[in-house]
């Protein structure tokens, strides 16, 4: 959507406070020995007490509240009986909506001490989020926020996930622009707009470059990578970014 109206940058930011906010305690919640099926019910609850309404459930009745996905599972991962264990690589992606607006945010993160190579990709994964922030300008081309991202990650030893991208949200879940690539794609030419509204979500990995779904229908993951990805929603406006699910 273009954001135009003083009600759409509020409601925007309303949303995008109370998914932030279940993001965040979800995270908190994560150690060793909780299932991913009891962070979902308390993100539920969180919903419930808001006055918003999952994204995932409300609008594709996904099994869970969120999606979490651990390890070899990188995105849409469903709620269940998986026990958190310490060394994990856990992903919590909270979308929702309230009052017609709609935000997404998610992060990886390592749940006490793992191995080395998952906090890297975290970190990488953070860095290259703010250079693709730097390239989010009214005017701007938007192949150039997946150009940093990738630059970020092959200067670190490290790739992107091509056939996971960023998108258009506001007024719906996914709306135009329907990418944001990880990558440069030379075709993608389309400039970015005052108001315009955009989850942006870096994917880092260790080595593959495309995910598969599992059987389950829902679930992305690789063969052999880790992979992490940090996503906020931003109002692009002339005099800077608006990141509302801080």
């Amino acid at each position: 959507m273009i954001a135009k109206t003083e009600e759409d940058f509020s409601g925007l930011k309303e949303i995008g406070k109370i998914v932030g906010s279940i993001r965040d305690e979800l995270v908190e919640r994560t150690i060793p020995g909780i299932t991913t099926k009891e962070l979902d019910d308390l993100a539920g609850n969180l919903f419930e007490k808001a006055g918003a309404v999952s994204a995932p459930k409300g609008e594709y009745d996904f099994p869970g509240y969120t999606c979490i996905s651990v390890n070899e599972e990188v995105a849409h991962g469903i709620p269940g009986s998986r026990v958190i264990k310490g060394g994990d690589l856990v992903n919590i992606d909270v979308s929702g909506s309230k009052n017609g607006y709609f935000a997404d945010t998610g992060i990886s993160f390592v749940v006490g001490e793992g191995e080395e190579i998952l906090t890297t990709i975290c970190n990488v994964a953070k860095k290259a989020f703010e250079e693709g922030l730097k390239k989010v300008k009214p005017g701007a081309k938007k192949s150039g926020i997946g150009k940093a991202v990738f630059q970020t990650a092959k200067e670190n030893g490290l790739t992107v996930i091509k056939n996971l991208t960023g998108h258009g949200i506001g007024r719906n879940i996914h709306e135009a622009p329907d990418h944001i690539y990880n990558y440069n794609d030379t075709w993608d030419n389309e400039l970015l707009k005052d108001g315009m509204v955009i989850a942006f979500e870096p994917f880092i990995s260790t080595l593959e470059e495309e995910v598969f779904q599992k059987d389950d229908g829902w679930t992305y993951a690789t063969e052999k990578s880790f992979v992490a990805q940090i996503e906020h929603t931003i109002i692009i406006t002339k005099n800077g970014p608006i990141i509302v699910t801080l």
